[in-house]
């Protein structure tokens, strides 16, 4: 069960990262909430893409090869600042709460579940 989400967690972030590095503006009219977030930057979109495609594959080679465990918590540790930057933003008033309660499940929870899966012996 848990290389399987492992599995699920390193192929989404590697199709989220290529659609934002292939598609931008696809993927900015797509993800809830983007839009009111400024307008499309599709630099700056491709950037975060490049990160979410590189964290997707490190999870991936950590499943591969257990030796790669450095790059599956290069992946956690991404996810885990992108989460404090949306908590931040949020408790600084930059980000509503509500728009922080649909964050949840794709950006603040992900990092955590990832360390904890880590924390196991065998994937």
């Amino acid at each position: 069960m848990r290389a399987a989400i492992l599995c699920l967690m390193g192929v989404a972030m590697m199709v989220n990262g290529m659609t934002m590095l292939l598609a931008p503006a696809f993927w900015y009219a797509l993800v809830p909430g983007v839009v009111g977030t400024g307008p499309l930057n599709p630099h700056f979109v491709r950037d975060i893409g490049a990160a979410y495609l590189v964290a997707g594959g490190g999870i991936v080679w950590f499943l591969r090869d257990r030796r790669a465990r450095a790059a599956a918590l290069a992946a956690a540790a991404f996810l885990l600042i992108h989460a404090l930057i949306h908590l931040a933003d949020a408790i600084a008033g930059r980000e509503t709460l509500p728009r922080l309660l649909v964050d949840t499940p794709t950006v603040l929870l992900p990092g955590a579940l990832l360390l904890v899966l880590l924390q196991e012996k065998a994937p």
